[in-house]
């Protein structure tokens, strides 16, 4: 039986394309709207990052999601990010 070949995605931080299962995936919407996708199912534009602090920080001064989306992303966008690693570093 063929076996099938992971999906591999370009992290926006550091860059190095990993499991996309293994990455976080940031969704702009048709409406404008930011979100977080966890389930990589979402409609819309996507981008992925790593679930590691440092990554988001490096993501953030590069302005990493700005290029992937081709616009400005909002704050709060990244503080979800932030607060979403925090839950999963202290499970």
């Amino acid at each position: 039986m063929k076996q099938r070949k992971t999906p591999q995605r370009r992290c926006t931080g550091c860059m190095e394309m990993k499991n996309k299962k293994e990455l976080i995936r940031v969704v702009r919407s048709p409406d404008e709207q930011y979100s977080l996708d966890f389930a990589g199912k979402a409609a819309g534009r996507g981008a992925y990052i790593c679930p590691d602090a440092a990554c988001l920080e490096k993501a953030r001064k590069q302005r990493g999601l700005e290029r992937s989306f081709k616009q400005a992303v909002p704050q709060d966008v990244y503080d979800a990010l932030l607060e979403s690693l925090g839950e999963g570093s202290g499970a």
